[in-house]
């Protein structure tokens, strides 16, 4: 891809106008306007100003190997402006393209572990067996997973972390390649991020009825989420059988064993009839009474983190096929080359 080429998509995927980037990069319209049509290149100095003011790494402009997702999807798109989900998209695909180059270097692209399951549905029953059959394939048991992230990335998805707007939840897509792409906001509660996480998996994997619309199709995503991440077999070996009622303080300590909101705790006991839907409503009118739908009491989930694209950058580093500088690249950072190693002492 071409210099012009390369700065016009960094343009569209920033949601900028030419005037926009322009007044950002302390650069006029129609200079920007010329580069982008191959009439003048840009100065070094412009280069840096332009990287600077559309988010991306100077060698963003020169990169060989590029990404490009396939069958996009936003999960409630319309919370979520056109120009911010070009915003997250664009922010996720540049993360992508930088790890692609890792893999490239290594020559170790790690393929996707799809299990040979029955993935069509034709019910929120054949969600639960979908999610179960999964955990199953992948060797995951019934206890809570500790990071998320880390489990899909180790089944080769690539999970992306970015900023996105406020009603951005997350983004599921397919690289060319067939590899599966899923992306979350990095700056919210840890929970948050599992459960968009699970969901953006279902969408991903689940096979739904052609008939079906965009709002089952949410319910079946939402329902692999919490049948993921909490098994129906665990959530009856924690609750019991039928019960009247949960505790507060008992959904308290299932959301910080499992990583899954106290609501999400009170969904799935709900939609497998340990509470009935009286039960649930009315716990959700004493997490209104309280102030608890948008902000739960006591200590936030531990954010999500994907490492293994970090963790091939050090093995390139470590093997000398990369210097400190091209690291710092592919790392994202601005400081051109990664600080010197400092021993690691132990809190």
């Amino acid at each position: 891809m071409s210099l012009d080429q390369r700065i016009k998509l960094a343009r569209d995927r920033a949601g900028y106008s030419l005037r926009a980037l322009a007044e950002r990069a302390g650069v006029s319209h129609n200079a920007i306007a010329k580069y982008e049509r191959g009439e003048d290149i840009p100065s070094s100095g412009v280069l840096l100003a332009l990287a600077d003011a559309l988010g991306v790494q100077l060698d963003y402009f020169f990169r060989e190997h590029t990404a490009t997702l396939q069958q996009v999807r936003f999960r409630k798109a319309s919370r979520c402006g056109l120009g911010e989900q070009r915003r997250a998209e664009g922010e996720a695909l540049e993360y992508l393209e930088r790890y692609r180059q890792v893999e490239a270097i290594l020559g170790d692209p790690l393929p996707f572990d799809r299990p040979d399951i029955a993935w069509r549905v034709t019910s929120l029953a054949d969600v639960e067996r979908v999610a179960e059959e999964l955990r199953a394939a992948w060797a995951l048991g019934l206890d809570p997973l500790e990071n998320l992230a880390s489990v899909l990335e180790d089944k080769g998805v690539r999970v992306c972390l970015v900023e996105g707007c406020d009603g951005f939840d997350g983004l599921a897509a397919w690289l060319e390649d067939g590899l599966p792409v899923i992306a979350v906001r990095r700056a919210i509660p840890g929970d948050r991020q599992r459960f968009d996480l699970a969901h953006e998996l279902g969408h991903l994997l689940l096979e739904l009825p052609p008939e079906w619309d965009e709002k089952q199709g949410e319910k079946a995503a939402h329902r692999f989420a919490g049948a993921f991440l909490a098994p129906a077999p665990a959530v009856r070996a924690e609750l019991g059988g039928r019960r009247s009622d949960l505790e507060t303080r008992e959904l308290y300590l299932l959301k910080h064993k499992y990583g899954l909101s106290m609501q999400a705790w009170a969904r799935r006991a709900r939609d497998l009839e340990v509470i009935s839907q009286a039960a649930y409503e009315g716990i959700c009118r004493r997490f209104s009474r309280n102030g608890w739908r948008k902000e739960e009491p006591g200590d936030q989930a531990l954010p999500e983190t994907p490492r293994r694209m970090e963790q091939l950058v050090y093995r390139a580093l470590a093997e000398d096929k990369i210097s400190r500088a091209r690291a710092a690249e592919l790392l994202g950072e601005k400081t051109g080359a990664l600080e010197p190693e400092t021993e690691l002492v132990a809190a």
